[in-house]
């Protein structure tokens, strides 16, 4: 379902977008979280996590390389700066609470994949011929590539829907995080 076609009933407490505003465009980002807003209950909180380019006021990465993507791997689709995406929620309403660059770990985890690709080949090409196999490994190669070398970006952002002008309920520090359990 399309996002903006969400009803838009008691709320949520919590949103999880993951992998998302990377296919609404730089100029539905406000769109898109302004729907967000409307769908949280006030103290709601939303986890976006998306691809980011590395350069404010980028219109892709070079190359050729958005080109390729744009043509074989995800139409539409449109990387914008994390500031950007800061600056969207924020005219939405919604309060940045945590923000975290996950670059380094992306990276790996697409080299990862290559190599689980490349295990399998002969299933994966079975499964979606030989084209599709080859513009996913260059796909998943290059964006790990482009990861390494600070290219692009996922950062992951949590927001929230203040009540009456407090901050949501989320804690003063990542302690939680790293507790022994």
């Amino acid at each position: 379902m399309d996002y903006r076609d969400v009803p838009e009933h008691d709320g949520y407490d919590k949103i999880a977008s993951v992998g998302m505003f990377e296919h609404v465009g730089r100029l539905n980002l406000g769109t898109y979280f302004d729907k967000i807003n409307a769908l949280l209950k006030p103290g709601g909180l939303v986890l976006n996590h998306g691809i980011t380019t590395s350069e404010p006021e980028s219109s892709g990465l070079g190359s050729g390389i958005a080109e390729f993507i744009e043509d074989y791997v995800f139409p539409g689709g449109e990387l914008v700066h994390a500031s950007d995406v800061l600056r969207a929620a924020a005219g939405s309403r919604l309060e940045c609470l945590d923000a975290e660059n996950l670059r380094p770990h992306y990276g790996k985890t697409l080299w990862h994949w290559v190599t689980r690709l490349e295990q399998h080949a002969d299933e994966a090409r079975r499964l979606i011929g030989e084209q599709k196999y080859r513009i996913w490994r260059i796909y998943m190669a290059g964006s790990a590539y482009a990861f390494d070398h600070g290219w692009m970006e996922l950062w992951q952002v949590l927001a929230g829907k203040p009540v009456d002008g407090s901050q949501p309920g989320y804690p003063f520090s990542r302690d939680y995080i790293y507790r022994a359990g």
